[in-house]
């Protein structure tokens, strides 16, 4: 994975490699990150919001909206916009803050 100057990740070649989302396999290139891989499988949306539940996924792609939370590998509130894909991972839609409801 190379970052530009800017901090940002870039894809780079390589061979592809699988991540999962919602236990559906994704195909993902090295440096791309996980949101470049869900819309190039077609997921365009892998969070709910906390008031109403709607769809949500990437909107400015540079980390400022955090709009694009996901659930990677068990971690909630990861912007998939800024992370990148690794061989493996599993990604979960996220719903609302993404922890479990605390009883009382």
């Amino acid at each position: 994975m190379t970052r530009t100057p800017a901090g940002l990740v870039r894809a780079e070649p390589g061979p592809p490699f699988e991540i999962t989302f919602d236990g559906r396999t994704v195909t993902a290139l090295p440096g791309q990150s996980i949101a470049a891989a869900l819309w190039g499988a077609g997921v365009l949306a892998w969070r709910t919001t906390r008031g109403g539940g709607r769809p949500r996924g990437a909107f400015c792609g540079i980390g400022q909206c955090y709009d694009c939370l996901a659930t990677v590998n068990g971690e909630p509130n990861r912007r998939a916009c800024l992370v990148p894909a690794r061989p493996g991972d599993a990604i979960t839609t996220q719903e609302g803050h993404g922890h479990a409801e605390l009883s009382v």
